[in-house]
């Protein structure tokens, strides 16, 4: 749809963000920290990708997602935190209607890609552990790229709906938006029109977006876990359990953020504490996902030091 089109349907031009905080003094030091907090999170993710690069070791199935998740990681929080930074250097943010839609997309695009590659990582593991003969056919080449293209297929039916949905809503005033970049919630509070379909596609959407993938995930580590508690030595249940616990880590925190925004519907207001939620599933997760994956594993932490001292790989 075009912008002209989309001014038609509504007298609201532009959203005021209010941010983070309207304490003036309290601007230019959250604007260090979520610009240390960006910084971190690229170098971060392009160190993880360029040690799977380097590395022969990680040529495997599971650094190739590790890999897609990191740029997913880079695109999630550019998205939203070089505006924030724009507007906290400029002590006001205004975006316009256009502006805030894309925003809306393209951070949905991305974390809904987040949410099934987690699931394709889940199930990398379970073959990988539970069929250890069939794993080199299961997950080739092929059927890794395939589940890429997968999830990002699904990821942008979803993001499209909701976004085409949300610019057919009348936006009659007032502007303001309580939050720190544009989201389906805080919008669905300005809208004077009947958000009643943009409730159950929200519905729809976390079901197919978070309950499904979370459903497989927990079958994918059942079966995992059983399949562990059957190895007889201590050193390859620690092994097994160790290449899983840093997947875990980041569902939980990825899913656990989700849930709790979008599954809130019935609050009629927005909070600071979901503002609080919102710097934790798109700046926190990305930046801590690096180290998490990288904290208990040898050979992404040799491949970083190669890469960051200029050695070569060992064939």
């Amino acid at each position: 749809m075009e912008p002209g089109a989309w001014r038609n349907r509504t007298t609201v031009t532009e959203f005021i963000l209010l941010g983070l905080t309207e304490n003036i003094r309290l601007q230019p030091i959250l604007f260090a920290l979520f610009l240390c907090a960006y910084v971190v999170t690229v170098g971060g993710n392009l160190s993880i990708l360029a040690a799977i690069f380097v590395e022969p070791k990680l040529h495997t199935p599971m650094y190739y997602f590790l890999g897609t998740l990191s740029l997913l990681d880079i695109g999630c929080i550019t998205v939203t935190v070089p505006p924030l930074l724009a507007c906290l250097l400029a002590q006001q943010c205004r975006v316009p209607y256009a502006a805030c839609i894309s925003q809306l997309f393209f951070f949905h695009l991305l974390a809904g890609v987040d949410c099934h590659l987690l699931t394709a990582m889940a199930y990398d593991r379970y073959l990988a552990i539970c069929q250890p003969l069939t794993y080199s056919t299961r997950m080739s080449r092929e059927v890794q790229g395939a589940l890429v293209g997968i999830c990002c297929t699904v990821s942008f039916i979803n993001a499209m709906t909701h976004t085409m949905a949300v610019s057919v809503l009348d936006f009659c005033g007032p502007n303001v938006v309580n939050h720190f970049y544009c989201d389906l919630p805080p919008l669905f509070q300005l809208s004077c029109s009947s958000i009643h379909l943009n409730g159950q596609l929200l519905f729809v959407g976390a079901t197919f977006m978070g309950v499904i993938p979370m459903i497989l995930i927990s079958v994918s580590y059942a079966h995992v876990a059983a399949a562990v508690l059957r190895i007889r030595s201590a050193e390859g249940r620690k092994k097994a359990f160790s290449t899983c616990g840093s997947h875990l880590t980041v569902v939980c925190i990825f899913y656990g953020t989700g849930f709790f925004s979008y599954m809130r519907l019935g609050s009629v207001s927005a909070s600071d504490k979901d503002k609080g939620i919102g710097i934790l599933n798109t700046i926190l997760s990305p930046m801590l996902n690096p180290l998490i994956y990288s904290l208990r594993n040898p050979d992404v932490q040799g491949a970083l030091r190669r890469v960051l001292t200029g050695k070569r790989p060992s064939e």
